[in-house]
């Protein structure tokens, strides 16, 4: 084991400047959610060059395969996400977006990058190590209905069924050479809300004569909050934001149509489609109570995700090994959705975070901004872990435990 982990280490490190121009070009060249045309024929040709199989599936998902010794043994699933955002990209470097109003705000560039790093090695090393690895280089993940859910209906999770299956996230809050695990609920199942509510419009100095649906509008944005407060137990995270407000063009017209729309999240999947029920409920009678008409549509999104316990406290001990148990921490639950929840719903996962910022260098933006960035000392990082997991993990040892 000792011989390879530090195969692992040196050859991450000494692959690390060819993969910082790797994750350049694709930092340079962001494609929206399910546009990834010209990344996923580049992650075909990086996975040719290093002579490992691959199917394309879900038209721009790439799932490649690499046996070790004992390939049956261990069935091992390492996942990256391919999109980018519509972010313009703010910050002045070499590498900076070519694509106007597209960035890589997120992060996904570094997660492929770390991939592709992880998969040169242990296809290199596949004589050091026993069982199969299947890398998923996946599409859509910031836009619902999510990659993952379309990777797995076209059986990205058979032939062969992995045992288990690892994600990471870049983390800007978490300083350059950490990571961060947890155990069970990590993130959170993100729906869309979307209300329009229509009623007779008219004069606004004769309210009595219409509909008035920036008023009925407005007591639904309160008595939505409600389902929360009033239902959800406070011991369990749930979040129910309205974010736009759409109506009127005047100051003398009630308009006779206000449309909304919204997010709600929540950690329990139970509550989770109980709030959906309350929502509509709420939503028709005090629509319908105040003379108007509702059309509402709560488009399903991502689950929650849930690491397995068992696995993480193996993972956990294994990133510890790698890198030292003063550079492992313990991830904070967040209310921020990932389509990695799909594949925990099938088989036990672990996603975790790798720390990217730096605050020296001033490297500190959050994702999603325009100014987002790395330190890219994270890049070997992220090789040198996802490869040590592929290389390593084993679900069945974590089920003794």
């Amino acid at each position: 084991m000792n011989a390879l982990k530090q195969a692992i280490q040196e050859s991450a490190k000494k692959y690390h400047k060819e993969f910082i121009s790797v994750r350049n070009h694709l930092h340079s060249h962001p494609e929206l959610s399910y546009q990834e045309f010209e990344t996923s024929e580049f992650i075909q040709q990086q996975l040719k060059q290093f002579g490992i199989p691959f199917e394309v599936k879900a038209t721009t998902g790439v799932v490649g395969l690499i046996k070790g010794k004992n390939p049956d043994k261990r069935i091992i699933a390492l996942r990256a996400d391919i999109d980018a955002l519509p972010i313009k990209e703010a910050n002045d470097v070499p590498y900076k977006s070519l694509k106007d109003g597209l960035m890589h705000a997120c992060g996904h560039d570094v997660h492929t990058t770390c991939l592709l790093g992880a998969a040169k090695i242990l296809n290199e090393l596949k004589n050091e190590w026993e069982g199969t690895v299947k890398l998923i280089f996946q599409p859509g993940e910031e836009k619902n209905p999510g990659g993952a859910s379309l990777l797995i209906k076209e059986g990205v999770l058979e032939n062969p069924t992995p045992d288990a299956i690892f994600g990471l996230h870049v983390h800007p809050q978490l300083e350059v050479g950490r990571y961060s695990f947890r155990p069970g609920q990590v993130m959170a199942s993100a729906d869309e809300i979307y209300i329009t509510i229509k009623g007779k419009g008219g004069h606004a100095a004769a309210p009595q004569l219409t509909a008035d649906t920036i008023l009925i509008a407005s007591n639904l944005v309160v008595a939505l909050q409600q389902i929360i407060s009033r239902n959800n137990d406070p011991l369990s995270p749930s979040v129910l934001s309205i974010t736009s407000f759409q109506g009127g063009f005047t100051t003398n017209v009630i308009p006779s149509e206000v449309k909304l729309m919204g997010t709600f999240r929540a950690v329990d999947e139970k509550w989770r489609f109980r709030a959906h029920d309350l929502i509509r409920e709420l939503s028709t009678s005090l629509v319908n109570g105040m003379g108007a008409e509702l059309d509402l549509h709560i488009d399903v999104g991502y689950p929650s995700v849930f690491n397995n316990t068992e696995l993480n406290a193996v993972t956990r001990k294994l990133a510890e090994e790698l890198v030292g148990t003063e550079n492992v921490e313990t991830t904070e639950m967040r209310m921020g959705a990932e389509d990695f929840g799909f594949y925990t719903q099938h088989i036990p996962g672990c996603f975790f975070r790798l720390g990217t910022g730096n605050v020296s260098k001033g490297i500190t933006s959050g994702v999603h901004t325009p100014n987002f960035n790395i330190d890219e000392k994270a890049i070997e990082n992220g090789i040198a872990m996802m490869a040590w997991f592929g290389a390593t993990a084993d679900f069945n040892s974590a089920k003794k435990h």
